[in-house]
């Protein structure tokens, strides 16, 4: 499939939301007690606050035809001054989705690859994302892209 990767514009709102919709779709039949269903995330306004801000880019993969395949939502992140916590700039990947009809056709390889670069070139020490436990299909994508824990997050339901 050919793509371009690009910043994220406010005529882009409308597609972003069906995916937002389709990827919390997965984390709410995943785990129902935390997730809402059919709920948007943030509001337009909300959305259009983020995609013009630098410190959060969003990318948007779009098809031949000018259709968003994919985004990935993105924050910088830097503890400067902190008494535990080196420096260094991070790229943290709040959310990255592709549309359902189009997953294994390397829309999100490409959507990371490009995160990747981006990274690299505004200075960045790493990227990092978090990836619920009841997403498989995420987890076993993010592990094939290279990624590797961090940190583990663990709970007990009482």
């Amino acid at each position: 499939m050919s793509l371009t990767i690009r910043r994220a514009v406010a005529k882009d709102i409308g597609r972003i939301n069906e995916l937002l919709f389709q990827v919390l779709e997965v984390h709410h039949q995943g785990r129902p007690d935390l997730f809402k269903g059919n709920v948007k995330k943030y509001t337009d306004e909300e959305l259009l606050e983020i995609l013009t801000d630098d410190k959060r880019p969003v990318f948007v993969a779009e098809d031949a035809g000018g259709i968003v395949q994919g985004y990935a939502f993105c924050v910088f992140i830097q503890h400067i001054n902190n008494n535990i916590l080196t420096d260094i700039k991070t790229l943290y990947i709040d959310d990255l989705c592709v549309d359902e009809n189009t997953r294994g056709q390397k829309v999100g390889k490409n959507l990371y690859e490009f995160v990747l670069d981006f990274a690299r070139s505004s200075g960045c020490y790493n990227v990092t994302l978090n990836v619920w436990s009841c997403n498989e299909s995420a987890m076993k994508f993010y592990e094939k892209c290279g990624l590797v824990p961090q940190k583990v997050g663990m709970e007990v339901i009482l």
